[in-house]
C-alpha cells in the first residue's frame, strides 16, 4: 500500500504534504473538507486532474484531520494505491430518513461477495437515520465482515451535508466502498469519554430517532432545564450534552447526539434511534477522559492488527468533542499518533456520527461523541 497526502487552503491553494508519485496509480482518494469549500465544484475537477484513475470519495465535515493537525474550511486529501486489494463502490441517494434501513440493506447486498473483507461507509449526516442504516448492513452481512465509517458534518450549523463519489458532492448520498482482499487487515476502535450526570430516565415516547418524552414529561423542556442559559443555542449547544441510551439495564450504553429540535412538536431529533422503554441519561464532558478515549480507540484498533502496524488510520471524531476540547482538540489526534508511531498516515474528519463495531461485538453500531478509528494495512 502506497499513500500520499495533499491539502487545499484558501490562502495557499493545493500543497503536496507527502509525494509518492501516485498521480496515475492511485486507486482511492479520501477528500474531507468544509461544506462551503466542497460546494465549489471546481475543487472536485482539480482532484480529478490530480488523480485521473482513482475513485474519489468526498464528504463535508465539522473539521478536517490531516496528520496531527485539525483545520476548518480546508480539504484534506489522502490518496491510496492498494497493491493486493480490489474496490467496488455502491451508492444510494436517500429520499427519506425512513428508508435508511432499506438503504443499508441494499448497499450491503450490492457489495457482498466471497472475498469481501471490509466496507467503509460515508453518509449524508442529516437526512439519514444512522441507527437504521447500520441495522440494514447487519441484516445482510456475515459476522466476519466489518463495517466502519461515519456521517458527514457541517461544522455546528446543521444546515446540510455533502457526500460524493466520482462527482462533486451533494446532499442525500450514502456511499459504501467494498474492499476485496485476502491480504488486507482492518483494525477498528471506538471510545467516548463522557461522564453521565443527573438521574436515569425512561424513554416514554419516541419514534425512531425522534424523542418526545422522558418519564412522561416533555424531553425538550427537561433538556432545556439542564442546559439553562445554553438552551438558547439549541441544537448546537446540545452537542455539549449528549444522551446515553441503554435498551436494557445490562447493555453497554450508546451515546446519541442531538441534531434538531422542533418547538411545535416539542421533539428532539438525534443522529440515531432512541427506543421507547430504553434508559436515558444526560452526559457532560470530561476533558481528560475524552483525550484518553482517543488513545484507547487507537490501542483497540492497533490490537486488531496483531503484530502489524497500520499503513493508514482514518479518524472520525464527533463534532461535539471538537466543541468541548476547543484549543485542546489536537491533543486527541496526537494521542492517536503516539500509539501508531511516525510511519502511519493519518487522515479523517469531525462528524455527525461514527460507525464501527462496538468491541467485543463485531456487528456494526452507530456511535456519537466518540473517537472512532479504522486502520488499514496489507500483508
Amino acid at each position: 500500500m502506497k499513500l500520499e497526502q495533499q491539502q487545499w487552503t484558501s490562502n495557499g491553494g493545493w500543497t503536496q504534504i507527502t509525494d509518492n508519485h501516485l498521480k496515475d496509480s492511485a486507486d482511492l482518494v479520501f477528500a474531507f473538507g468544509g461544506r462551503n469549500v466542497l460546494s465549489d465544484n471546481s475543487h472536485y475537477e482539480e482532484l480529478r486532474a490530480l488523480y485521473p484513475n482513482a475513485k474519489i470519495l468526498s464528504g463535508s465535515t465539522s473539521g478536517e484531520i490531516l496528520d496531527v493537525e485539525v483545520s476548518d474550511d480546508t480539504i484534506s486529501v489522502t490518496a491510496v494505491d492498494f497493491e493486493h486489494t480490489d474496490l467496488k463502490v455502491a451508492k444510494v441517494t436517500i429520499k427519506d430518513a425512513g428508508d435508511s434501513y432499506n438503504v443499508g440493506e441494499g448497499l450491503a447486498k450490492e457489495l457482498l461477495s466471497d472475498n469481501l473483507a471490509h466496507i467503509f461507509v460515508l453518509s449524508d449526516g442529516l437526512k439519514v437515520n444512522g441507527s437504521e442504516l447500520v441495522k440494514g448492513f447487519n441484516e445482510v452481512l456475515p459476522e466476519k465482515i466489518t463495517v466502519t465509517g461515519g456521517l458527514a458534518g457541517d461544522k455546528a450549523d446543521f444546515e446540510k451535508t455533502l457526500v460524493g463519489i466520482d462527482a462533486p458532492p451533494s446532499e442525500g448520498n450514502v456511499i459504501a466502498i467494498g474492499f476485496y482482499s485476502e491480504r488486507l487487515k482492518i483494525g477498528y476502535g471506538s471510545i467516548g469519554g463522557w461522564d453521565s450526570f443527573g438521574p436515569e430516565r425512561k424513554v416514554t415516547k419516541s419514534k425512531g430517532n425522534v424523542l418526545y418524552e422522558l418519564d412522561g414529561q416533555s424531553a425538550l423542556e427537561l433538556y432545556k432545564t439542564y442546559l439553562g442559559d445554553q438552551a438558547e443555542g439549541l441544537p448546537g449547544t446540545g452537542l455539549l450534552f449528549p444522551l446515553s441510551i441503554k435498551e436494557n439495564e445490562n447493555d453497554a450504553p450508546i451515546v446519541r447526539t442531538l441534531l434538531a429540535v422542533d418547538e411545535g412538536e416539542q421533539s428532539m431529533t438525534f443522529a440515531g434511534d432512541i427506543p421507547e422503554g430504553s434508559i436515558a441519561q444526560l452526559m457532560k464532558a470530561n476533558f481528560d477522559k475524552l483525550i484518553d478515549g482517543a488513545y484507547g480507540a487507537a490501542e483497540n484498533s492497533q490490537g486488531k492488527l496483531g503484530t502489524s502496524t497500520p499503513d493508514l488510520a482514518l479518524l472520525i471524531s464527533c463534532v461535539g468533542r471538537k466543541l468541548v476540547l476547543g484549543q485542546r482538540i489536537e491533543e486527541e489526534v496526537e494521542e492517536v499518533r503516539s500509539v501508531f508511531g511516525d510511519d502511519a498516515v493519518i487522515s479523517g474528519f469531525y462528524s455527525y456520527g461514527e460507525i464501527s463495531p462496538l468491541t467485543p461485538n463485531v456487528s456494526c453500531e452507530l456511535h456519537n461523541q466518540t473517537m472512532t478509528i479504522t486502520t488499514f494495512t496489507e500483508e
